[in-house]
């Protein structure tokens, strides 16, 4: 509202109007095309946990997850939760970490002693959620070639270092606070 206002005033109008109708198009052409790279990656993830890789790559993971969420037991599904929404997030998919994030923080919360509150480990595991590694950032690197990059995959290091100082300060501090 504050942009037409500004354009009427100052004569603006035709140019405000062909950046809203090129953003619309363009917006649409981006939801398009990320949204088939969602699918192949959803897809190859979908493969990945038939053929057995995620269990995998969640077996992996499994000391590290035991060692801070020690109050659920190995086996439990709140576990196995955790370990997947993991490899789902290192893997850059969001959008299929999401259901196992809600499964896991629904698990956790069956033992919780106040389930209107989160407990310290629901908390360790958003902060987990939240700053996750990324091996491949794949809305990055769709919206890096989309616009046009030379070379989409080139921000990984600075992603890859990025993202474990986030995750390895969240965890430490939630843990300092968890008292």
């Amino acid at each position: 509202m504050i942009s037409i206002v500004c354009a009427v005033f100052t004569g603006n109008v035709k140019p405000l109007s062909d950046a809203i109708l090129t953003g619309a198009s363009d917006a649409i052409s981006l939801v398009i095309s990320m949204a088939g790279m969602m699918s192949l990656w959803t897809g190859l993830l979908g493969i990945a946990n038939k053929g057995g890789l995620t269990s995998a790559l969640a077996q992996v993971f499994k000391p590290v997850v035991k060692h801070l969420f020690k109050e659920y037991p190995e086996d439990s599904p709140a576990i196995h939760a955790i370990c997947m929404n993991i490899t789902a997030n290192l893997l850059g998919l969001g959008n299929a970490a999401t259901p196992l994030g809600i499964s896991a923080m629904k698990e956790m919360n069956k033992t919780n002693k106040n389930p209107s509150v989160a407990n310290n480990s629901m908390v360790i595991f958003t902060v987990m959620n939240t700053a996750s590694i990324q091996l491949v950032p794949t809305m990055m690197s769709i919206l890096r070639q989309k616009y046009n990059s030379a070379s989409p995959f080139e921000v990984l290091p600075s992603i890859w270092v990025s993202s474990f100082i986030a995750l390895a300060i969240g965890v430490i501090l939630a843990k300092l606070f968890e008292k």
